[in-house]
């Protein structure tokens, strides 16, 4: 079986693999980079996460940060392997369906949508709780922070809907201002250490207020808590590879997309994380802030940085957020489109003028709306847990299937290739998803996601059986793209 399309299709990739061009091709290759960083953001992993560092593991923990970036690598250049020959939306599950068979590809999408479906009101949440409130000078409360949650899913679902160009602008305008705002923080703090004296770098080797925790090294314990951070910073790369029908020149596009965010991800995140801890000035009372980061910068620069800063992290906030619900509402229509998602007819539905997925855009935002109606705020935190197991399960089921199949994959000229390493790294990333894995459930506090996740296959597996027993014609293999209904 082969899956590169026949020569002559570069333009037009997704008609060689059996669709109609229904997607307005129009993503720069920048555009295609910003959608994957965004997803990954150094400024909501890192913002999000150093205090759990500070507390379970003190200062030290940071030096995990290069090795969750390792292992976060290799599992994006397996996922560039696919991208560089199967660019079309949908990502693993199309790859799982051409190249396994259409149930197992069933499971990839039915995974994926929910873990990125969920990402994107999580995120809002948090934005308006953490960010926008504080900015408008509101006092903490969930409702007005719910309510405000909503209106951001509204605005970013118009966005969506009306032009995949304004996402990609959008995008590109966050990921500038991100990039820009965590080199010149970098070289600040360092500057600024360097001329008064306040900080060390004796503290990059501190255990801090975790000295003496007797499972500091246990498995799940103190230490390895610390890898949460590169763990949930490192995260989203395959963002673009969901949208690879509305890139140009998707066969080079999306793989180095998906490569290059994580790389600049990883070695801008762990400059900064290193810049952050030199400055530390007092190791206690900022691990108990709370607000390690900002309690840091306003240690070092004064209050005025407060403002700014938030500013920052809300448009890195908003564009995370734009990008999971466009890559979700695009892997909601990749399976409608071959009829194996539930309302199939609705959602495969393209709207004529703007060329975008109106319906499944609007199915993440009503999910978004029943979530912030009816979840109270505990199962909400439990929702955000679940992220990690559902963000690393279908990596590792990816790099199983690539394992599998690779010596079917054809070579495409001048595409994305990793030659005779292609097999170390599969092996080497599947490890690191191993070990990942174990460390997400092992540091949960709570059996509660690991519950979330086995609830959702086993409804998705229950609309399996239904297709399985009354609409089997819609698993066979290859589809080709089901005609509108």
């Amino acid at each position: 079986m082969t899956v590169t399309p026949h020569a002559g299709s570069v333009d037009d990739p997704d008609r060689s693999f059996g669709y109609a061009p229904e997607l307005k091709r129009t993503l720069t290759s920048f555009q295609m980079f910003a959608i994957s960083f965004a997803s990954v953001s150094v400024v909501i992993g890192i913002f999000g996460t150093y205090d759990d560092v500070l507390q379970s593991s003190g200062p030290v923990g940071i030096w995990l940060f290069p090795v969750v970036a390792v292992g976060q690598v290799l599992v994006a250049l397996v996922y560039a392997q696919f991208a560089a020959r199967i660019p079309l939306s949908g990502s693993s599950y199309q790859w799982a369906s051409r190249l396994a068979n259409p149930r197992i590809g069933w499971l990839f999408g039915w995974l994926v949508v929910w873990n990125v479906g969920l990402s994107t009101v999580t995120i809002d949440n948090a934005l308006a709780s953490q960010c926008l409130m504080p900015l408008l000078g509101m006092a903490p409360d969930e409702g007005i922070a719910r309510v405000i949650t909503v209106l951001l899913l509204v605005v970013q679902a118009v966005m969506v809907i009306v032009s995949v160009r304004i996402v990609g602008w959008t995008n590109s305008l966050a990921v500038g201002v991100e990039l820009a705002i965590v080199v010149l923080l970098g070289i600040a703090l360092v500057v600024t250490v360097l001329l008064t004296g306040d900080g060390s770098t004796d503290t990059l080797f501190s255990p801090g207020i975790a000295a003496g925790d007797p499972r500091y090294f246990a498995i799940g314990g103190g230490l390895a808590a610390a890898m949460i951070m590169g763990m949930s910073t490192l995260v989203g790369f395959e963002a673009s590879a969901n949208m690879a029908e509305e890139a140009k020149d998707p066969f080079r596009t999306v793989p180095r997309a998906i490569v290059g965010s994580v790389v600049v991800a990883a070695v801008l995140g762990m400059l900064f994380v290193v810049a952050l801890t030199v400055s530390i000035t007092d190791i206690d009372r900022v691990s108990q802030s709370g607000a390690a980061v900002a309690q840091i910068l306003t240690d070092q620069f004064g209050p005025a940085v407060e403002r700014p800063l938030l500013l920052v992290i809300a448009l890195a906030f908003f564009a995370a957020a734009l990008a999971a619900m466009a890559a979700t509402s695009r892997i909601v229509f990749a399976m409608s489109r071959d009829e194996r998602f539930p309302a199939h007819g609705l959602f495969r539905r393209v709207g004529r003028r703007t060329r975008t997925p109106i319906p499944a855009t609007l199915l993440v935002l009503v999910l978004g709306v029943v979530l912030m109606a009816v979840v109270p705020g505990a199962a909400l935190l439990q929702l955000i847990l679940t992220g990690a197991i559902l963000m690393f399960l279908p990596y590792g089921m990816t790099i199983v299937l690539y394992l599998s199949v690779r010596s079917r994959l054809d070579r495409r000229e001048g595409a994305w290739d990793l030659g005779r390493w292609e097999m170390p790294v599969a092996v080497a990333a599947l490890l690191w998803v191993v070990v990942a894995l174990v460390i997400a459930i092992a540091t949960s506090p709570s059996a509660g996601p690991l519950l979330i996740v086995t609830g959702l296959i086993l409804v998705g597996g229950v609309y399996l059986a239904y297709l399985l027993m009354f609409r089997r014609h819609v698993l066979r293999t290859p589809r080709s793209g089901a005609d509108p209904e």
